[in-house]
């Protein structure tokens, strides 16, 4: 099998917009097509029809429509093309970085499987990406559940060398913007990477002020929100990713109540 035909049997609504085009140049830089609809590599490997490289223009329905389309080929490819937009945000690229997304894939989908999607990621991290852009597709076609998840990667990333550097942060929190994820959600994903006092608050979303039932309260939403079962749509391989930020939740929460004594 050819090392890249995997891709079109396994993208829905990435192979239109901006980040069809950059799918499809990355392809075009290392020589390759899309997939013929008998083989895949970033998907479940069920064959599926062929679709067409690209649409110069996104044709996007209603976000509610598409979203429920959002495959597992979709997260990936804009995980790999938000990964190189924060792994050049400081202007280097760190080893430590790159190997960190390549553990990350490989911990989800196998080494086979990560060691292809890493091919692709090198040809994405040659380009010059218009992250607004983007992001926007993203945000239209995704739902909150996988975007938060992104996010959560992004910051696994820009952690990776031990050191979140301000030009990271920003990227990653302009990254968010562009997604449509608030400032609570920002913070709460944020704290989970950062050693700080006040991290299980920020976590669960409140103050320090909360009461006991407050931070009761907020704990159940926030397991709503983080369940893994909230992106299982994309296939296991995620929702065994998302168990990381659901882990979190229930840490800050006991660690809340050993020092509330509740």
């Amino acid at each position: 099998m050819s090392a890249l035909k995997w891709i079109g049997a396994t993208l829905g609504w990435s192979l239109g917009g901006p980040i069809g085009a950059i799918i499809g140049l990355a392809l075009g830089s290392l020589g390759d097509a899309l997939a013929d609809g008998k083989e895949t590599l970033l998907g479940d490997g069920q064959p599926k029809q062929q679709r067409p490289r690209y649409k110069s223009r996104p044709d996007y329905r209603t976000q509610q429509q598409k979203r429920a389309q959002t495959t597992s080929g979709d997260f990936e490819v804009s995980l790999l093309i938000l990964a190189s937009v924060v792994i050049k945000a400081d202007g280097s690229q760190d080893q430590r970085e790159l190997d960190y997304v390549r553990m990350k894939f490989v911990e989800m989908y196998g080494k086979d499987r990560a060691n292809k999607a890493f091919r692709l990621f090198k040809q994405i991290n040659n380009q010059s990406i218009n992250t607004r852009q983007v992001c926007l597709q993203i945000k239209t076609m995704m739902d909150h559940a996988a975007r938060l998840q992104l996010l959560h990667f992004l910051f696994g990333i820009a952690q990776a060398d031990e050191i979140v550097v301000d030009e990271e942060e920003r990227q990653i929190y302009t990254i968010a913007g562009y997604l449509g994820i608030s400032s609570r959600d920002y913070n709460s994903i944020k704290a989970m990477f950062y050693n700080q006092s006040d991290n299980a608050y920020k976590i669960l979303e409140i103050d320090k002020t909360a009461t006991v039932d407050q931070i009761k309260r907020a704990y159940r939403k926030m397991v709503m929100k983080y369940h893994p079962d909230r992106v299982e749509h994309l296939g296991e391989e995620h929702k065994q990713g998302a168990e990381a930020k659901f882990r979190q939740v229930q840490k800050a929460y006991e660690q809340l109540q050993k020092e509330r004594g509740f």
